[in-house]
């Protein structure tokens, strides 16, 4: 059994969240910057075995897609073609890095280290990643 991996995507940074082989275990694993996505991916894809990428799917409150929508659907495009086999799944992201900011206070870390973005997007990815095996 390979492992899901999860993207928060974002225009400047993308948080990825991965489990264990298992599937039990969601856990936060880094954030790259987006224009460097692809190359971590296949990299990843090259070292470890997984069975589904899960691509956070932002929309407005009123149900729309969002502005970044577009970027998220040519990152996928590019990415089925060059990994044909690979399962994508969307999961909904809404209020996901508000979310992961309150877990951030809730574990107690300290004001200057909640001002860190790339820790709440990979935050962000890793409750995507929760979301997904919770209703899968």
């Amino acid at each position: 059994m390979g492992r899901i991996l999860a993207i928060d995507y974002g225009t400047k940074r993308t948080g990825i969240a991965v489990t264990d082989e298992l599937q039990l275990i969601a856990s936060g694993l880094t954030t790259v910057e987006t224009h460097n996505l692809m190359p971590f991916i296949a990299e990843y894809l090259e070292k470890e075995l997984v069975d589904t990428i899960v691509i956070g799917q932002p929309t407005q409150k009123d149900g729309t897609p969002s502005d970044v929508e577009g970027n998220i659907q040519n990152f996928i495009n590019g990415f089925q073609i060059k990994f044909p086999n690979m399962i994508i799944a969307r999961e909904e992201e809404r209020y996901t890095s508000n979310m992961a900011f309150q877990t951030m206070i809730d574990s107690g870390l300290k004001k200057k280290q909640r001002r860190n973005k790339a820790l709440i997007d990979e935050i962000a990815a890793t409750i995507i990643l929760q979301n997904y095996m919770r209703y899968r």
